[in-house]
């Protein structure tokens, strides 16, 4: 393999002259610069990423910890992450707690180890050890999903956007709305989410019986073991459902239309998230289409300036979201 000492000889120039047209750093002439590089291509070398990275204390390397990697929300956000990183010449370093919160910690030491330049966390839920473990790290780092005071968040409005979307329902006719949510240690998900859907039952001035309200994990199964719940247990049967995730919809709607209801004639069904899936269902699922894309996006630029320098001050960027009306409700 060759050297750059070998490529300083063949150029006739000096090994510093070399290493800043490697680096795109300092003045190298023309002339020399043509050599340089004529020399380059002609051998084929590729500096080492290992050697670069001790001269410039930078590995171009950004971590990215995810609660469910095989999740299609994670997969649209590290598009959004990629498609900003990979222009800037920085690869990503995955690492799945598959909902563990205790993992995230675990991850963020282990990133740490591998001297990466940022991290990027997709929480599943904010602890005080998550944060400690943050504040201590000195590394540049963007919050995902969840907010936490004195970092730098991406997030979306998940408290309006349930309110947007019982607003719709109730415009529809609907007053009776039942609800399946998940656990409200996800403070995104489970509990502003719920919380949107009983300010917006409150302003309407519509009552919630306690037997609308189901609590399930992030799954299909689990919307349909809801959705039995709900239907088997409520004297009152509600009008519609409001489900926090479209897996979670998409569970209830299975359940009513495989126990003979009709949908949306006995029981309309809403979801959010607005995944794939929700389009090609039957009948296709209203949802709240949540651009995860532009999240990852919007992530990515952060961490670039903090690597960069070029901001210090912590901030929360909220991505717009847009309501989705199909043939559910």
């Amino acid at each position: 393999m060759i050297t750059i000492k070998e490529i300083a000889e063949r150029a006739n120039v000096s090994r510093t002259t070399v290493s800043r047209v490697l680096n795109d750093s300092g003045y190298v002439s023309e002339d020399a610069r043509k050599r340089v590089l004529h020399v380059i291509e002609e051998t084929g070398y590729v500096p080492s990423a290992h050697a670069k990275s001790l001269r410039t204390k930078k590995t171009k390397v950004i971590g990215v910890i995810l609660p469910k990697i095989s999740t299609e929300t994670s997969s649209r956000l590290v598009n959004g992450i990629d498609d900003v990183l990979a222009r800037e010449g920085y690869q990503i370093l995955l690492a799945n707690t598959n909902l563990h919160a205790e993992k995230e910690i675990e991850y963020i030491r282990l990133l740490k180890s591998r001297n990466v330049d940022g991290m990027i966390l997709s929480a599943t839920n904010v602890q005080p050890e998550l944060i400690q473990e943050i504040r201590q790290l000195k590394i540049p780092f963007i919050m995902v999903g969840q907010h936490a005071e004195e970092l730098t968040n991406v997030i979306f409005d998940e408290y309006q956007a349930a309110r947007d979307m019982v607003g719709l329902l109730i415009k529809k006719g609907y007053k009776k709305i039942a609800f399946i949510g998940v656990d409200e240690a996800d403070r995104a998900v489970g509990y502003l989410r719920k919380k949107g859907y009983l300010d917006a039952m409150k302003e309407h001035e519509v009552p919630v019986e306690e037997s609308w309200l189901q609590k399930g994990i992030f799954d299909i199964d689990s919307g349909a073991e809801c959705m039995k719940s709900i239907m088997e247990s409520a004297e009152n049967k509600p009008q519609a459902v409001l489900a926090v995730t479209d897996r979670l919809a998409i569970g209830a709607l299975q359940y009513l239309r495989q126990n003979g209801f009709s949908v949306p004639g006995d029981v309309a069904i809403a979801g959010m998230g607005g995944s794939e899936l929700s389009k090609y269902i039957t009948p296709g699922l209203t949802t709240i289409d949540f651009s995860f894309e532009d999240a990852g996006r919007e992530a990515a630029l952060l961490i670039l300036q903090k690597v960069k320098g070029e901001y210090g001050q912590e901030i929360t960027r909220k991505i717009r979201y847009r309501l989705v009306e199909r043939e559910s409700i």
